[in-house]
């Protein structure tokens, strides 16, 4: 998953050539409908779409969008988005307020592009509603035309198309985040005592958020019904990219018809710049399906923290950064199965999961069993291990870290003159024969002086 495209998917991307970054790892799961014969089935293709991209030693570009209803937006938002960064003319010497509304308008732009692309879907959309009849209800419609109602569903399936999006920009050694939606960004570093801590630096754009009910309230929506309920026109979130239906037309949705103008909005939350030191430890980019399996599975109201600690823990155990993300996302998609099939006969849960994308950024921590070679054929490395406990407010994990002695096979003095004695080496510095010639010499010269030598020997 270091392009932007789906596991599943094969379609190549203009980003296939982009330089990825090599101290990122990728997680991912697809969604899941728990059947009760124990088969697996998802419900619907993968919709997120992630990057992780170097652009030169100075420019990172990182990503994750969570889509909904159909990849479409995802999909287009990760490309179009990438490129606005990509042939961005950020200049040395910015400052943290120039790099965050270049951010801002980066989010605009591919706002923007996004509706104009679906501008056919439109146009195909009015087209059918012209094809019915005048006068008819949504269902003496479907009686007498199926064919065009059935057209008019899927594309307005595909107008519904959205994605929320968290992107994390490195540059110039300082961390800016952006984000619409829940999708989450976490910054893992270690404070002066070694102790660990997570900080989310993204919003959760969604009805649990008090400054979005506000902010929807001003607008016109009554925000007490808004508490009861868990989604907002056709989605969970109250900003994203895309989705022209619950924007465009918003006003065919009750909870929305009320709003004075476009209730959900494209505008991200953005947070930088962090300059990034030696406290700074890990990045994290997450999907809503990974912290929203552990919520469920472990009732925890720390997700962040749990899940910083199942990365510190798979430091401790894989040999790669994407061994390490993927082992993380396994473990919630294995608690997450577990907990709905111990909980299913009194029906207290949903039988199903979101897909589920993690992008690991390291910046120094650890990872003792990663495979290393030696720099030359003659020097070894044995790494020792030692065990360093990191204490994380209530609970405890461990980290490992790792030092190499080098060892010079021939810097042994005493060894490599023992090895010398045996060697056939004498004192002249030549091998020492091991054949003797000496009866032939002997043979030779009394043959020659007797003049009895064959012919061709005399040398």
């Amino acid at each position: 998953m270091g392009s932007l495209k789906s596991p599943q998917s094969t379609t190549q991307n203009w980003t296939d050539d982009l330089p990825v970054c090599k101290n990122t790892g990728i997680g991912f799961s697809t969604n899941q409908i728990y059947r009760e014969d124990g088969n697996p089935q998802e419900e619907h293709g993968y919709e997120d779409c992630s990057c992780h991209f170097k652009f030169n030693d100075s420019f990172y570009w990182y990503a994750v969008f969570d889509g909904h209803e159909g990849k479409r937006a995802a999909d287009f938002c990760c490309q179009r988005m990438t490129a606005e960064i990509y042939f961005s003319k950020l200049m040395d010497n910015k400052s943290d307020e120039e790099v965050k509304e270049f951010l801002n308008q980066a989010f605009v732009t591919v706002e923007k592009g996004y509706m104009q692309s679906i501008e056919d879907l439109l146009a195909e959309r009015t087209s059918l509603l012209y094809d019915i009849p005048d006068g008819l209800t949504q269902y003496e419609a479907y009686q007498k035309v199926p064919h065009i109602v059935q057209s008019i569903n899927k594309l307005n399936n595909e107008l519904s198309s959205g994605t929320a999006a968290a992107v994390a920009l490195i540059y110039d050694n300082k961390l800016y985040v952006a984000n619409v939606g829940n999708c989450r960004v976490l910054l893992c570093q270690t404070d002066p005592n070694s102790v660990l801590k997570v900080v989310q630096l993204s919003v959760d754009h969604d009805l649990k958020n008090e400054d979005e009910l506000l902010r929807l309230s001003q607008l016109g929506i009554n925000a007490n019904n808004l508490r009861k309920s868990s989604r907002l026109g056709n989605q969970e979130n109250t900003r994203c990219l895309g989705n022209y239906s619950v924007k465009g037309g918003y006003k065919d949705f009750e909870d929305l018809a009320n709003a004075i103008q476009e209730p959900i909005i494209a505008q991200p939350d953005i947070h930088g710049g962090i300059t990034l030191d030696e406290s700074s430890r890990f990045l994290l980019l997450m999907s809503a399906g990974l912290y929203r399996s552990i919520e469920d599975a472990t009732g925890t109201d720390q997700v962040n923290k749990y899940i910083a600690q199942c990365v510190v823990e798979q430091f401790r155990e894989q040999a790669t950064l994407t061994g390490v993300a993927q082992a993380v996302v396994d473990k919630a998609v294995r608690f997450h199965h577990d907990w709905y099939m111990s909980n299913s006969l009194n029906n207290s849960c949903s039988p199903k999961r979101d897909d589920i994308t993690l992008v690991l950024r390291n910046f120094n921590y650890p990872l003792p069993n990663a495979i290393t070679s030696p720099s030359t054929p003659s020097v070894t490395f044995n790494p020792m291990v030692t065990e360093n406990t990191v204490s994380n407010r209530s609970s405890t994990v461990h980290s490992s870290t790792v030092s190499s002695t080098a060892t010079n096979k021939t810097s042994d003095t005493s060894s490599s003159q023992e090895n010398k004695e045996d060697d056939g080496i004498g004192p002249d510095q030549k091998i020492e024969a091991y054949v003797d010639f000496s009866d032939f010499y002997r043979n030779f010269n009394k043959a020659k002086k007797e003049g009895t030598l064959p012919g061709g020997l005399d040398f």
